[in-house]
Order: structure tokens, then C-alpha cells, then sequence
């Protein structure tokens, strides 16, 4: 039997300040350390075998897989970044609390760039010192290109040839597999897996730091998916 384990972040310091996040290299809250540790707690006493970890190139994703780790006692396990991982990028909205981006743009534009499936927000200026055309964490999530707004179906853009190149590999290979990630790129991965519509991926929610674990087949078909019991729901935002 082949395992993926899709999860997502314990909370960062924008999620708890309701904002819109992105590709800002935020942290951990005190909160989102502890949901990993519980995280890896939940994982090393339901005995999940782990071989390799995938996470973003940002470090609310690569600390919450240090912290699983620790937890699990499997600070050797080879982690892996890839930039196709990171988070949707919000543009011009990154950064903002999103009740005054509803007050600026009005509550239904801003549930259509939230929501819909390719509708992007406003892009971010390029000369915003946010705009992270050089930052080389990010480069290749676009194929080179200077990304300044994304829609969700720009996300599942660049995670198919991740999955397709790294992850499904993997799993061919190895008992376990683990993509620690963000609310939209494990919104585009469950679409690409599961062959969601696009309405019905609109309405799908990731809470923090909660496994979502898919079986496979020796044929890579999905035997079953399950989420793991919810480590805390204390302090909880949602990323979208």
C-alpha cells in the first residue's frame, strides 16, 4: 500500500491576524508549533510510516515538517522544498485583514477572488518591494516567470508537474509520503487526485494542522481518503 498524508500549516502569524498571506515569508505562532507537535504526536502513536517529506519554499511549512519530525522522532528523514508548493500568491491583497479588504473592494469581490476558481485578484505592482522578483526561494513555482497574482486554477497549474515529476514517483517507490503545504496548493493537489469540479472545489476547506491521508493501490488508484482526528481547533482562521 502506497500513503500520501496532505497537510496543512499550523497556524502562521498572518493566519491569526486574518490575513491575506501569500507568498509573505511569515512564521509559526506559538499556536501553529504546538498543532505540528501534536501533529507528529498523532501520526508517531497511529504509527504512520513517513520516507520523505515535500514542503513549499516558506518557512511556516518548513518548520511545522521540522516539528513533525521531532515529534515522530524522525529528525533524519529527507525533506525535501520545491517552490511549486508555495502558497497562492494574492497579489495586490497580500498582506491585508480581510474585513478591510471587503470594506475596500465590497464582500462579493472579494468571495469571488477568494472562492471562484479562475478568477485572480488584483496583481501586485512590480516595482512592490513584495513582489518577489528576486527572491530565489520562488523561483520556478511559474516556470521563471515573475508571478504578481495567481487563481486557483493557476495553482493547479504548477502542482501537476510537481506531483507528476516528484511526488507520484515517490509514492511508487516508498511506503510514505508527506506534502506539507498551504490551504490552496493542497486545494489544487486533492482536485488534480480526486478529478474535483470546479464548483466543487470552491467550497473545500483545509483547516490547519489536520492530515488528510490518501491510500493508493500498486496502480496508483485511490484505495480511500480519511482525515485524522483534528489536533485542536483552538485559535483556528481560514488561510482563503
Amino acid at each position: 500500500m502506497h500513503r500520501l498524508i496532505l497537510i496543512r500549516h499550523g497556524e502562521s502569524a498572518y493566519n491569526a491576524d486574518n490575513r491575506f498571506t501569500g507568498w509573505t515569508d511569515v512564521d509559526l505562532t506559538p499556536l501553529g508549533m504546538a498543532q505540528a507537535r501534536a501533529v507528529g504526536a498523532t501520526l508517531r502513536a497511529a504509527g504512520v510510516a513517513i520516507d520523505v517529506a515535500f514542503t513549499s519554499m516558506l518557512k511556516r511549512t518548513i518548520r511545522s515538517q521540522w516539528i513533525i519530525c521531532e515529534a515522530m522522532d524522525r529528525m533524519w528523514l529527507p525533506i525535501v522544498p520545491d517552490p511549486r508548493l508555495n502558497e497562492r500568491h494574492y497579489g495586490a491583497l497580500t498582506g491585508l485583514n480581510k474585513a478591510t479588504a471587503e470594506r475596500e473592494y465590497g464582500a462579493a469581490q472579494v468571495a469571488a477572488w477568494r472562492r471562484s476558481f479562475a478568477v485572480a485578484p488584483p496583481p501586485m505592482a512590480l516595482q512592490d518591494a513584495r513582489a518577489y522578483a528576486d527572491d530565489p526561494r520562488n523561483r520556478g513555482a511559474r516556470a521563471g516567470e515573475i508571478v504578481l497574482s495567481e487563481s486557483l486554477e493557476d495553482v493547479v497549474r504548477r502542482v501537476r508537474p510537481f506531483w507528476e515529476e516528484l511526488a507520484a514517483p515517490a509514492l511508487r517507490e516508498r511506503r510514505g509520503v508527506v506534502i506539507q503545504a498551504h490551504g490552496n496548493t493542497i486545494r489544487a493537489l486533492i482536485k488534480h487526485l480526486e478529478g474535483m469540479s470546479d464548483d466543487d472545489i470552491a467550497t473545500l476547506d483545509v483547516p490547519n494542522a489536520t492530515p488528510v491521508v490518501y491510500e493508493f493501490d500498486a496502480d496508483m488508484h485511490v484505495r480511500r481518503r480519511y482525515d485524522m482526528p483534528a489536533v485542536s481547533d483552538e485559535g483556528r482562521h481560514s488561510l482563503f
